[in-house]
């Protein structure tokens, strides 16, 4: 585990530069590791939620945060965030899911162009049913797999036009937020049930990793890389332990 904590910090600080969490590379880091699949997803999250504080702070405090209209897509997903971290499952379905939502997001992060968002001055969409579809799905994702979601909702409130980059930016860092908060407490109870919640303890230096990457690049805004460089390197990582696990769900 001992590179475990050096790649957190890392991610943290990266992700956390443009208020983002790091779920989805925290999970592929953890899947490369062979970590035990029931308490992954109670890791991500947690090391999500210390990441991604400081990113709804910093939005919150710039004024980009639109909370009227970030706050009911995180509101109506975190029930089904919750109910995604209370759901037992089984570890083959586990890693194909898994699995599948890392394909998805490590080809957007590889192949996608530069986002298009709505022009400063262009009418407010409103939330629609198609909306409150799409978080819910997300809600549920984000607390079974242990990945805050932002990755996917990000992409898809680009499509619609949802806002400004940066406003887009802000509301998911708070879905993040909420979510990884919500599915954290499902996994927690589904892990207490289970015994294994003491297994946790043992990860504590990744959470200290987070906590000090996360500071550095919330506080500093500190960019190393250019935002698409990372993007590209996180897509190549994401995507080299998708195809690991469906080589070890189909050929195990």
């Amino acid at each position: 585990m001992i590179w475990l904590v050096p790649a957190f910090l890392i991610t943290a600080l990266l992700y956390a530069s443009v208020g983002f969490g790091g779920g989805s590379t925290y999970t592929a880091l953890l899947a490369l590791a062979e970590t035990d699949y029931r308490i992954l997803p109670a890791i991500s999250l947690l090391c999500n939620i210390i990441v991604v504080t400081g990113g709804v702070i910093r939005f919150g405090r710039a004024g980009l945060l639109d909370w009227k209209r970030a706050l009911p897509l995180a509101m109506i997903a975190a029930p089904f965030a919750w109910a995604g971290g209370l759901t037992p499952i089984k570890e083959s379905t586990f890693l194909l899911l898994l699995a599948s939502s890392l394909l998805i997001a490590g080809a957007h992060l590889l192949i996608a162009k530069e986002p298009l968002a709505s022009p400063s001055g262009a009418p407010v969409r409103k939330l629609d049913m198609r909306d409150i579809l799409v978080v819910i799905g997300l809600g549920y994702l984000s607390g079974l797999v242990g990945i805050g979601g932002g990755i996917f909702l990000a992409p898809y409130l680009h499509f619609t036009r949802w806002g400004r980059s940066q406003q887009i930016a802000a509301a998911a860092s708070l879905f993040i937020l909420i979510n990884s908060i919500s599915g954290l407490i499902g996994q927690s109870i589904k892990l207490g049930s289970a015994g294994g919640f003491g297994d946790l303890v043992a990860y504590w230096p990744l959470a200290v990793a987070v906590l000090v990457g996360g500071q550095i690049g919330s506080h500093l805004g500190v960019r190393i890389l250019p935002a698409s460089v990372i993007r590209r390197m996180t897509g190549v990582l994401i995507l080299y332990v998708s195809a690991n696990l469906f080589w070890k769900i189909f050929a195990g």
